[in-house]
């Protein structure tokens, strides 16, 4: 069940996730909040209704006052929610802080 349905409705895919930014120095480096394990299972769950390849999931993001589309990746058995450069920058965090980022997976019509 997600966190937030009790307060957003049955069925919402609406949820805020908390953690630390971290930096993937892999072939394309990128900063990423790591889901909750309880939440990637349930994320995992839903994953292959929405999912539009690789496992990734589309989600709306926000953090502050800044909004941005981008998708769940994978990684571990797990899955990782991308941090662009530009919302780290305006938000003023940085590797090692700890955010809140409300996200709603994104839902093909």
């Amino acid at each position: 069940m997600w966190p937030l349905r009790a307060r957003t409705g049955e069925g919402s895919t609406a949820v805020d996730v908390t953690g630390e930014i971290v930096h993937w120095r892999g072939p394309s480096p990128f900063h990423f909040v790591r889901l909750p394990d309880e939440l990637a299972a349930e994320v995992a769950e839903v994953s292959r209704d929405v999912t539009y390849g690789w496992g990734m999931v589309p989600v709306d993001a926000a953090m502050g006052a800044t909004r941005w589309t981008t998708s769940l990746f994978p990684k571990n058995g797990g899955y990782l929610l991308p941090v662009k450069d530009v919302v780290r920058r305006t938000e003023g965090v940085d590797v090692g802080d700890v955010v809140t980022v409300s996200m709603e997976i994104r839902v093909r019509r």
